[in-house]
């Protein structure tokens, strides 16, 4: 059972949308839960998450998804240094028999590139770049710093944007290739800053193909942002974890 949600804003999801963008902080539990329903309702034709490769879809796609062991150990889930994978397994479970399952991850090698030139320099499809103006970089600076509990160089903030620029863009590419080879809907598995409609993965797709209709669920702890940028927000109670500033100190 999911508890300790307060709705902010909602929009239901509809079946004329394309792609719903699901998002998470990614160790908590009753997330993954919320986004286990979402798929049930939605029936996807494709599955896209952020928290694999190409290579682990497609091992995970052959794999026995009724058997939850056996399903982490074909997607070398621990590799990834992710939440436990009990966590996401209701996803799984939810999912419609023979869905198509994509991985979206972006190496650490383009992701370096991306913080010395630019995500368009490295993004496979230089549109699904949004324009980033002065007001707009600021803001992703102070986040990418907050996030970092303050403790980064200052210098490092700008390349740490173009990172998460071209996580979005390479996102929005694979969700976009899963809705053309599946006819959709698609759903993607992603934290909620990548579900972000102002500057994630919804407004990489309306730049390149704004004819895409997308869904952008954020799910977040604590507080909702003011006017915060989703079609929905769901807030819940933090999970008791360890200060992950503590390491910094």
């Amino acid at each position: 059972m999911i508890r300790a949600f307060a709705l902010i804003v909602w929009a239901a999801p509809v079946a004329a949308q394309d792609i719903f963008v699901l998002g998470e902080v990614h160790d908590h539990p009753a997330h993954h839960l919320l986004q286990a329903e979402r798929v049930a309702e939605i029936v996807p034709s494709a599955l896209v998450f952020e928290m694999l490769t190409p290579g682990q879809a497609a091992a995970g796609a052959a794999a026995d998804w009724s058997d939850e062991a056996a399903l982490g150990a074909a997607l070398d889930w621990e590799s990834g240094g992710w939440p436990d994978f009990s966590m996401y397994y209701p996803i799984f479970e939810a999912a419609p028999e023979g869905v198509a399952l994509y991985g979206a991850a972006v190496g650490r090698e383009p992701l370096m590139q991306a913080m010395e030139g630019g995500a368009e320099a490295v993004a496979s499809q230089p549109l699904l770049i949004p324009e980033m103006g002065e007001a707009e970089l600021a803001e992703r600076i102070v986040l990418q710093s907050e996030a970092h509990c303050n403790a980064l160089p200052e210098e490092m903030l700008p390349g740490m944007v173009e990172a998460q620029r071209l996580r979005d863009a390479e996102f929005a590419a694979t969700a976009l290739q899963a809705l053309d080879e599946t006819g959709g809907p698609v759903v993607v598995i992603a934290g909620t800053g990548h579900a972000r409609t102002d500057w994630g993965i919804p407004a990489s797709i309306a730049a390149a193909r704004p004819e895409v209709e997308v869904f952008a669920l954020g799910q977040v702890e604590g507080d909702a942002p003011e006017e915060a940028p989703f079609d929905e927000v769901i807030v819940t109670e933090p999970v008791d974890r360890p200060d992950p500033c503590a390491a910094f100190e």
